[in-house]
C-alpha cells in the first residue's frame, strides 16, 4: 500500500516562508559536540577540561566586576556618586581587561607558549606590580575591619565581593592545573592571589565611600568602618 505524501508543516511565522536562514555571527556550532578550541589552534578540548574550567571561571569574574561597574554608572547618571566611589570605575575596568589577558594565557594551546606576549596574552610582572600598588594605595585609605565581615552593605561592595570569591575559585583551578603538569606562566598565580586581596579591600572602600560599616560575621562582633 502506498502512502500519501505528508503535508508540509506551515512555518511558525508566516513571514518566514521562503526566507533563507542567515548564518549566525556568534554560534559557530563547532561546540555542539561539547568541545572548544584553544588560542593558537591545536586539538580541541572538552568544555569540562580543567583549562576550560579555569578560563571560564575568569570569565565569570569579569562579569561580576561588570555588575559593580554598571552600578557605578547608574549612580553617576542619578548624580549620587560620591567622588571616592567614582575613582573605582577606571580601576575595575582595568582589572576586567587584565583578566582577559589571564584568560588568554590559560586558553593557549600548550605547544604555542612561546607565542604568548607579556601583558597581551600572558600575565606579566608589571601587571602584578600594578595590583600591588593599587592594594597599597587603597589599604592606606580605608579602615580594615577587625574580623571577618558579611558582604552586602552596598550593591557595589557586594559585586566586588562576588568577583573576589570567583577569582579565588579561579586561583584554585590554576593550582590544580599546575599539579596536573599543565604549566602556566610564573606570574599568573601571584596575580590572582593579589587581585583577590585587592577586591576585598575595594569592597571595604566602596562601603566606606558611602559611610556604611561592614557587618561582622559573628553576631555582636565588632564593627569598624568610616574613611580615615
Amino acid at each position: 500500500m502506498s502512502e500519501e505524501p505528508s503535508t508540509p508543516a506551515e512555518p511558525a511565522d508566516p513571514r518566514a516562508a521562503g526566507r533563507t536562514a542567515r548564518p549566525s555571527a556568534v554560534a559557530t556550532r563547532r561546540g555542539d559536540d561539547g568541545t572548544t578550541g584553544l588560542l593558537f589552534g591545536g586539538d580541541r578540548v572538552s568544555k569540562d577540561d580543567p583549562r576550560t574550567e579555569a578560563f571560564g571561571t575568569l570569565d565569570e569574574a569579569v562579569a561580576a566586576l561588570g555588575l559593580a561597574r554598571a552600578e557605578l554608572d547608574v549612580r553617576r547618571r542619578l548624580d549620587v556618586l560620591p567622588a571616592a566611589l567614582a575613582e573605582l570605575e577606571a580601576l575595575i575596568l582595568r582589572v576586567q581587561r587584565e583578566l582577559f589577558v589571564a584568560g588568554a594565557e590559560l586558553a593557549a594551546e600548550p605547544g604555542a607558549r612561546d607565542r604568548l606576549r607579556d601583558g597581551v596574552t600572558q600575565v606579566s610582572a608589571a601587571m602584578v606590580a600594578r595590583i600591588d600598588a593599587a592594594l597599597a594605595d587603597y589599604e592606606a585609605r580605608v579602615v580594615i575591619p577587625a574580623e571577618f565581615v558579611v558582604p552586602g552593605e552596598t550593591r557595589v561592595s557586594a559585586a566586588l565581593e562576588l568577583a573576589r570569591t570567583i577569582v579565588r575559585r579561579a586561583e584554585r583551578r590554576v593550582v590544580s592545573l599546575r599539579r596536573a603538569g599543565l604549566a602556566t606562566g610564573e606570574h599568573l598565580l601571584p596575580y590572582l592571589n593579589r587581585l583577590a586581596d585587592l577586591l576585598w579591600v575595594l569592597a571595604r572602600a566602596a562601603e566606606q565611600a558611602e559611610a556604611r560599616e561592614a557587618t561582622a560575621a559573628r553576631p555582636g562582633g565588632r564593627r569598624r568602618g568610616g574613611s580615615r
